[in-house]
């Protein structure tokens, strides 16, 4: 028995998770200035009390949705998977981008934030972030199926002891596997 694709799953794994944070590190980055700008000049609480954090969540489910319509798009042949992409999309709406526009709008537009402002931006970030890390993994999932996951249509095709087959088309119309070593 090889260990060696569950090995080298479980470090994609990692790998992606580390872009995955990478990118909400470098999303909320400049949101971060801001807020310590704001504590410099005496006012932390006004990092809580403005629009910042929901135009942080509203970028984030901006691209959860890209993501989830990626996955949708991705192949044809996992038409089984469509209808739950969907409800995650419709769930990033509901959770997300509907309420990050209206807080952002609500808090623009009011001369004094109501007190649970302090309490519902932070959430919908904490969903926002959730929800995009969610996007990311399936539009993963989709775009490089696991064969575990999907199975395979010939079982002695894959990794090897490290060595992996590349089928190429012949000239008559038929694939013909080739090794790393031939190519």
């Amino acid at each position: 028995m090889n260990h060696l694709p569950d090995h080298r799953t479980n470090h994609e794994t990692v790998n992606m998770m580390y872009g995955t944070y990478a990118d909400v590190i470098f999303i909320l980055f400049p949101f971060a200035v801001i807020a310590l700008t704001r504590a410099w000049h005496g006012h932390p609480e006004a990092t809580l009390t403005a629009p910042d954090l929901s135009i942080a969540a509203a970028i984030l489910g901006g691209l959860a949705l890209g993501k989830f319509v990626l996955g949708l798009i991705t192949d044809h042949s996992l038409s089984h998977f469509r209808e739950r992409i969907v409800f995650f999309l419709a769930l990033t709406l509901l959770l997300v981008l509907g309420p990050a526009i209206l807080m952002l709008l609500l808090i623009t537009t009011s001369e004094e934030v109501p007190r649970m402002v302090v309490f519902v931006q932070p959430i919908l970030l904490i969903v926002a972030i959730s929800l995009y890390t969610t996007a990311i993994s399936i539009s993963n999932l989709l775009t490089r199926p696991d064969p575990v996951l999907f199975g395979s249509e010939d079982p002695d095709q894959g990794d090897t002891e490290g060595e992996r087959e590349l089928e190429l088309p012949a000239r008559d119309g038929e694939s013909q596997r080739m090794s790393r070593d031939e190519a």
